[in-house]
């Protein structure tokens, strides 16, 4: 589904040649209009709401692209959609990127995806109501839990998480969904990879009361088995009650697009990404905002696109 907004572009007459120019700071895409989909992520998410934001910002800054946000599954269901060219660009998860790139599952084989830049950073959330009396991962055992959507980068890691030690029986949920049954009490747990807060868990928390449950000592594990694209984070404060300081793994995502995007609209994408990374981070957001010219060059081994280094080296050398 895509999310309706438009801003239509002023496009000169005479700009018919294909190239990279350098406008108000700003990498501009000529030859003409070019529509691009942004596969964004679930309902209730900061995926969906950064690609709507950033539709907005390219379509301000008038580099020649018409932009439109997408729903979609998430991070796997994004890389898929990129791969074929449903979707120009998705966000993803840094984990789920590399397993793409060499062929990981859930892939069947090596993923053509290049990145365009590392955005924010995702925290692990292992949620329960704010009554329940769990205090880690172990008191779970034997609990029925979400682990994410089909096609999310949140039920891959889940997966991850399941084999790292994370005894529980576990279902497939979109968030929305997943949001339900744990008000309703059908599963004592949900987890989600995602911003602080998280839109449709702020709601849930208004209304009931959620705790999350630290998680890394899941941690070691899932070094050994995946590297360092791992790390141990706080939660920030002001997340969901009394949810700072809670001890949890984060995981960076990033801004892809297939190998053959053309450079130019690589190169417009990320002069938007670089110049306009303030508006770009949803407002209720905390502790997240990565982008800097320190950090969206540190892609986590996937490749960048030559057209997003071609940008980066203009801007800074």
């Amino acid at each position: 589904m895509n999310v309706s907004r438009r801003a239509m572009f002023k496009i000169g007459a005479g700009a018919l040649a294909v190239g990279v120019l350098g406008v108000g700071g700003a990498s501009r895409c000529r030859g003409g209009a070019r529509t691009i989909t942004i596969a964004g992520g679930q309902e209730g998410g900061f995926y969906l709401r950064f690609a709507a934001l950033l539709a907005d910002e390219i379509d301000k800054a008038d580099v020649g692209l018409l932009c439109e946000p997408r729903q979609t599954d998430g991070s796997v269901d994004n890389i898929r959609q990129v791969s074929t060219g449903a979707a120009d660009i998705g966000l993803t998860q840094a984990d789920t990127a590399l397993a793409a790139v060499r062929g990981e599952a859930p892939f069947g084989g090596p993923v053509g995806i290049r990145a365009i830049g590392r955005i924010y950073l995702d925290y692990v959330q292992l949620v329960v109501r704010g009554d329940d009396p769990a205090d880690g991962v172990a008191d779970l055992a034997g609990a029925t839990v979400s682990i994410g959507a089909p096609g999310s980068g949140t039920a891959m890691l889940g997966e991850r998480m399941i084999a790292a030690g994370l005894s529980v029986r576990w279902r497939n949920m979109t968030l929305r969904d997943s949001v339900e049954a744990l008000r309703e009490g059908r599963i004592r747990a949900l987890l989600w990879v995602g911003g602080v807060p998280t839109p449709a868990l702020a709601g849930l928390h208004r209304e009931v009361g959620l705790r999350l449950l630290p998680a890394t000592e899941l941690l070691p594990a899932l070094r050994t088995g995946y590297g360092n694209v791992y790390r141990q984070v706080s939660t920030p404060a002001g997340g969901y009650g009394k949810a700072e300081g809670v001890r949890t793994i984060g995981v960076a995502n990033l801004l892809v697009c297939a190998a053959t995007l053309p450079e130019a609209v690589a190169a417009a994408v990320t002069g938007v990404v670089v110049d306009r990374a303030a508006q770009l981070v949803p407002e209720e957001a905390l502790g997240t905002q990565y982008m800097d010219s320190r950090t969206l060059i540190g892609t986590l081994g996937v490749p960048l696109h030559p057209g997003a280094a071609t940008a980066y080296r203009a801007k800074h050398g």
